[in-house]
């Protein structure tokens, strides 16, 4: 099985991309919604690091912004909490999908938590600043993504370890041309 890492800033269009390889995906923002949904387990334990923020369940995303507003170190916290769930389940959708050809993994903090396995392909969606800050103002609160942003390594570096990158001008055509170029060229090489 081939495992592609999507990599790239905030806002870039890594889940896009992602999708268009046509392989199962594993979206770890997608997993993160599920667990404050349905998990109570991961209520509980969120109630209990954050009491004064996390009020019922399901557990409500606002309050979890509120929360990393007030203080840094309550990002570790949901960190701690939700990352070993969102892991778990990772493993659970590699075992699902072994005999696939590729799966990809849409995980923003894939290399910094050290979830990528060295011979893993690393594809790095580059996107124009201009275009990323328009589609962020749109659907995020900029100071929570300027704090997410600190436990993300640089984008240089993570450019830099990257097998691939795909230039996103959020055209469609135009992605889906460059990911099956990039597609072509991972399964020539396999």
């Amino acid at each position: 099985m081939i495992r592609i890492g999507i990599v790239g800033d905030i806002g870039s269009g890594k889940s896009y991309v992602a999708k268009q390889f046509g392989y199962p995906v594993f979206n770890a923002d997608v997993e993160v919604a599920k667990l404050y949904r349905k998990s109570r387990k991961c209520y509980k334990k969120l109630k209990k690091a954050l009491p004064k923020y996390i009020i019922s369940f399901p557990v409500n995303k606002k309050e979890i912004s509120k929360a990393i507003m007030v203080n840094q170190n309550n990002l570790k916290k949901v960190v701690k909490v939700i990352h070993p769930e969102v892991r778990f389940n990772m493993n659970k959708f590699i075992k699902k999908n072994k005999y696939k050809k590729i799966v990809v993994l849409d995980i923003p903090l894939l290399m910094e938590n050290k979830i990528n396995k060295r011979n893993d392909i690393l594809i790095f969606v580059d996107a124009k600043k201009k275009e990323i800050n328009k589609r962020l103002n749109k659907k995020k609160n900029l100071k929570i993504i300027k704090k997410l942003k600190k436990l993300q390594l640089s984008l240089e570096i993570k450019k830099k370890k990257s097998d691939f990158i795909i230039k996103n001008n959020f055209t469609n055509n135009k992605i889906k041309k460059n990911v099956k170029r990039v597609l072509e060229k991972i399964l020539l090489n396999d």
